[in-house]
This record gives C-alpha cells, structure tokens and sequence, in this order.
C-alpha cells in the first residue's frame, strides 16, 4: 500500500507512523519536509526572484508537482493538522485527496474539531495519535485489531 504523509513538519509524526508500520506492506513518501529546501527550491532550481511574491510562487508550483504526484499514486493519503501552525497547505492537501476519492485519514487534535469539521467529513477516519494512524493502516492490511 502508498500512504503518502500530508502536513505539518514541525513534529516527528512522520517517523513514529513509519516506526510502527515497519511490519506492514507500506511504503511511505510525502512532500520535503527541510523547510528551507521547500521554501527555496523554485529560485535554487528556477532562478532568483528579488520580489518574494515570485520566490514564492515558484517554490510553490515545484512543490506542487511532487505533492500532485504523490497524493495521485497513494492509495491512502494521511494528512496531519498540527497545533503550532495553521497548515493552508494540509486543507488543500485535503482538498484534493478528497476531489479524487483518495481514501484519507486525518490526524488532529480535539481541539481542532470545530475548525476541522469540514475537512474530517471527508475523512474515512479521524485519528488523535499517530498510533492511531497505524492501528487504522494495520487493520486495513491485515484485519487485526489492536492489542
């Protein structure tokens, strides 16, 4: 199965749902989570831009390729709302797992639920823990419940 993990990068919840899917049939990919490479990656690539509307805007549509190409081939797209930052990037993730019927599990805090309701309506599941995320995986691939 590819799981492609969407969202915030200001936590390790990449790695503890990686860590806990090691016995799984998974393979995992997301977007270039050093946020310096993300955010520079159109002019070290493109160009320098000296507006940073446009160095911007370059970073985003390089990005943007590996994130359409990532969430087009998974088979499950993860998307992770953190609680430091708003995540513009993750709602849009969202949006577009779900306009092409992407299965997706969404991972937030409780807190988040109003904001969120619309975005977790769209969610096959709603998980709290990145554990959670696994437990949901594991069933999916194997049928066993936790425990």
């Amino acid at each position: 199965m590819k799981v492609y993990l969407s969202g915030e990068i200001h936590t390790d919840w990449r790695e503890q749902i990686v860590e806990g899917a090691q016995d799984l049939d998974v393979t995992f990919s997301g977007p270039v989570t050093d946020h310096a490479a993300s955010d520079d990656c159109g002019v070290a690539i493109l160009g320098e831009e000296p507006n940073k509307y446009w160095h911007d805007h370059k970073g985003a549509m390089v990005n943007a390729i590996r994130t359409r190409h990532g969430i087009e081939n998974a088979d499950v797209v993860v998307v992770r709302f953190g609680e430091k930052y708003k995540q513009w990037n993750a709602a849009f993730d969202a949006g577009y797992a779900a306009a092409l019927g992407k299965p997706m599990i969404v991972l937030s805090m409780p807190e988040h639920q109003h904001a969120l309701k619309e975005v977790h309506a769209a969610a096959l599941a709603v998980a709290e823990e990145p554990r959670q995320v696994v437990e949901v995986l594991r069933y999916v691939l194997t049928g066993k419940l936790p425990g």
